[in-house]
């Protein structure tokens, strides 16, 4: 490996001499990359706003109903289709569950599930980041530290309640297992963490295991030890098994009846039939993906994307003769975001979420591409066209595109906390005791899929939905109880209304004169409708408990629906942020209507 010097160069033989330490395999010590993780993983867990309505009516809402007896049920979840499984909800409300032994609030709870997962997918990180220092080189391991800590794609991700980001935790274990060949290679290890998370998590992110499967066929093969991989592989299989036991036993135990919940979403998004399946919820251009990651990922998607080519020049321009062997190494590693991408490109419906389990494999392409760039621009020779070129010009073009990536990244993240989180503030005034009451409601219109979850409501209060233009299926709620087993009991009743067409089912809506509280936004420059009138200047029916500015995209430009702007004086107005409001509401009693 290079940079690792032979045990007799440069020691002495002196006896009693002391032996030199070897050289540390990492440019920046575990410890302080699990700090630096937990940190950045830390400050996504209290300031990133959801980003999916998935992850807050699919996930967030059933484990409030597991810890508290209530809460809102989306069809996936009604025992006649059962597609989302109850164990991975279920770990997450334990989580939330030990935490109310610590704080007093369901928004506290909230939070200690979101330090949680920022806590688990720290440790995953450090976890890869060895693997990679260890097994490839230590400038590739900070490479991809940088791209994980400081790309916005890495900072929703990471505390993200929902199945892509679990698979995305179980990415990183199973990717670094494979690349730890310290005590012989941990091929069953493997197998188990990608497919904990196709079980457990997201039935598709098991393709990811397939090229570096593929690769150790094919060393076994050349090897003649086809028969350790296939030990390993059954030893694999025998941990799939138990992992698919244990999901059927507690699905089995909430839907009261024996199903494969990893079988029926695959089943649904392919097999589903005329009418059916995700493109019902909305179909994207084949660009979809190149934007986004664009976006999330600036230079270092550029970088992921062309690992693979330079990897070819590489070899085409190497002359050592293992120069192939590494190839074939570093193919297979590059090959399952390829892969990954490939796939959900071709498909009609995407969603950003789809391709959080690759963002491994996205941040070690784009070190690998990075890695490969700088080795060249260290070349010394001056016979080589580089060799000519002045040191401090390379060092400067190098550090140009690390600054541009990092800061475009920073710039996107703090754009996007600063636009879409009000939603996590402006709830805070209804645990005031003086104004909540027993059996009062807020409810929600146009503004629906933009609700944080009935964990950032007090206990007596329940979320109700107001007819908006919005023609689509809204979730239902779950029979509400107060122990346990009534909860188990209430999972497995089958719901009204609910249909796998995303069909309106008017019985979710409640009257707006039944609703003590309202969730409502104002954009200046939006006409309101006769479903979504701007409830915010009624002031003689509504009163405002709290605002707090929302991002008006409408009327921003290009910039600043991209990155945060500052609002100084003299930058120019077409590049300023434009702003509405997102209010907490409350009716006016009687008396005080004028």
């Amino acid at each position: 490996m290079a940079g690792v010097k032979s045990s007799s160069a440069g020691e002495s033989h002196t006896p009693g001499a002391k032996k030199r330490p070897p050289p540390s395999p990492f440019y920046l010590p575990l410890n302080i990359t699990l700090y630096v993780c937990l940190l950045a993983n830390g400050l996504a867990a209290f300031l990133a706003p959801i980003q999916d309505c998935d992850e807050i009516f699919n996930f967030w809402e059933p484990a409030h109903y597991l810890q508290h007896g209530y809460g809102l049920q989306t069809w996936e979840y009604s025992p006649v289709y059962s597609i989302r499984s109850w164990l991975y909800v279920s770990l997450h409300a334990f989580v939330g569950k030990l935490g109310s032994l610590f704080v007093h609030s369901k928004t506290s709870e909230f939070y200690v599930i979101r330090v949680f997962l920022a806590i688990f997918c720290a440790a995953c990180q450090t976890r890869l980041y060895s693997s990679i220092c260890r097994s490839l080189n230590p400038r590739i391991g900070l490479l991809f530290l940088m791209v994980v800590i400081f790309s916005p794609g890495m900072f929703h991700a990471s505390t993200a309640f929902l199945p892509s980001t679990f698979t995305m935790y179980t990415s990183m274990l199973g990717l670094a297992a494979f690349l730890d060949l310290k005590g012989g290679p941990k091929i069953a290890q493997g197998i188990m963490w990608f497919s904990l998370g196709a079980i457990v998590g997201w039935p598709f992110a098991g393709a990811l295991i397939v090229p570096l499967l593929a690769s150790e066929g094919i060393i076994s093969i050349l090897s003649g030890s086809i028969g350790s991989l296939l030990f390993a592989v059954i030893d694999g299989a025998m941990r799939c098994l138990a992992i698919a036991a244990l999901e059927v036993a507690v699905d089995y135990a909430f839907f009261r009846k024996l199903v494969l919940v990893p079988w029926n979403i695959v089943a649904y998004n392919i097999f589903g039939g005329q009418g059916k399946g995700p493109e019902i919820f909305g179909v994207e251009p084949w660009t979809f993906y190149i934007r986004n990651l664009l976006l999330n990922f600036n230079v270092w998607f550029v970088l992921a994307m062309l690992a693979a080519p330079l990897l070819v020049l590489q070899v085409i321009f190497s002359s050592p003769p293992s120069a192939v062997q590494k190839f074939m190494r570093s193919i297979t590693l590059t090959a399952p975001f390829y892969m990954w991408f490939a796939i959900f490109t071709i498909q009609p419906h995407k969603e950003e979420r789809f391709m959080y389990p690759a963002y491994p494999f996205l941040a070690l392409n784009a070190a690998l591409s990075f890695h490969l760039i700088l080795t060249y621009l260290g070349s010394s020779n001056p016979r080589e066209l580089m060799g000519r070129v002045p040191t401090k010009l390379k060092l400067i073009a190098a550090s140009s595109v690390v600054l541009l990536a990092l800061n475009a990244g920073m710039l996107r993240i703090l754009g996007m906390v600063t636009a879409y989180n009000a939603p996590l503030k402006v709830f805070e005034p209804l645990q005031q005791v003086d104004i909540t009451l027993t059996g009062n409601s807020v409810c929600i219109g146009k503004e629906w899929y933009r609700f944080p979850s009935s964990y950032f409501l007090p206990q007596d209060m329940r979320a109700k939905f107001i007819r908006s233009e919005f023609r689509g299926l809204l979730p239902g709620e779950f029979p509400e109880s107060s122990n346990p087993l009534g909860r188990l009991e209430g999972a497995s009743k089958i719901p009204s209304g609910m249909n796998d067409l995303n069909l309106e089912d008017p019985s979710k809506y409640t009257d707006i004169s039944e609703c003590s509280f309202l969730i409502d936004s104002y954009f200046p420059g939006r006409e309101e409708t006769e479903l979504e009138p701007h409830y915010i200047l009624q002031d003689t029916q509504w009163e405002t408990l709290s605002c707090a500015t929302f991002l008006d995209t409408a009327q921003t430009g290009l910039l600043g629906r991209l990155i945060w702007v500052p609002n100084l004086p003299f930058i120019p107005d077409q590049f300023q942020r434009k702003w509405g409001q997102y209010c907490l509401l409350q009716r006016k009693a009687e008396s005080d209507i004028v």
